[in-house]
């Protein structure tokens, strides 16, 4: 696989992270870096991923041929929870092998993919395997998001010491400020307390603010 693909995850579910990637997606592509999305594993669906259509209302561009080709959305699962359950209740496995392939021809047709989770970095896929450890087994490049809300200095820094313990590069932070917060004083003390972490432990990581579009 090309080192095109970049995977993804956040400090927690409802983070906005299919909304920062919609949003990165979009403005990637207006530098000229063709980019697509993808939904690594959507829960709480059944015939189309709600976050990749979220993405493409962001990107402006409606259904792409992948998306109907099923690359961007290769397993659906009906029970909105965590995969590995959501598997378990549809009665079957996630089949890796099939998001691999898909992945493998996104990055072929694309100069990037954009690869979402699902929920943040420490859900289970299966019994035995988390998310962040697929990362490192797959060596994805990380985009992180988080946010301003109270409580994601400490989701963030726990965070972080799971990335550095298993060796993941970190690529970008993505700080989000959707949905707004309504305590600007946090918000604005957890960007500058994120911004000046970064500058000490990951000189090479980028910072990118994901305002509200139309905001």
């Amino acid at each position: 696989m090309k080192d095109n693909v970049y995977f993804v995850s956040g400090i927690d579910t409802n983070i906005g992270k299919s909304y920062a990637t919609g949003y990165l997606a979009k403005t990637w592509n207006a530098k000229g870096i063709r980019t697509i999305t993808e939904k690594f594993i959507q829960t709480g669906n059944t015939d189309i991923s709600e976050d990749i259509e979220l993405h493409r209302r962001l990107m402006g561009t409606g259904l792409l041929p992948e998306d109907r080709e099923g690359l961007t959305m290769p397993e659906i699962f009906s029970y909105p929870c965590s995969p590995h359950l959501a598997a378990e209740i549809d009665c079957r496995p996630i089949d890796f092998k099939k998001i691999e392939k898909a992945t493998e021809e996104l990055s072929r047709r694309y100069d990037a993919v954009l690869l979402e989770g699902a929920g943040g970095l420490m859900v289970p896929l299966t019994r035995e395997m988390l998310t962040i450890d697929y990362i490192a087994m797959k060596k994805y490049p990380l985009i992180f998001v988080t946010s301003g809300r109270l409580g994601s200095i400490n989701h963030t820094l726990l965070s972080l010491e799971a990335v550095s313990k298993r060796g993941i590069r970190l690529h970008t932070v993505a700080y989000n400020l959707f949905p707004e917060e309504d305590d600007d004083i946090i918000r604005r003390d957890t960007e500058d307390y994120i911004r000046n972490l970064l500058e000490r432990e990951y000189p090479e990581t980028e910072f990118v603010i994901i305002p509200k579009i139309g905001g």
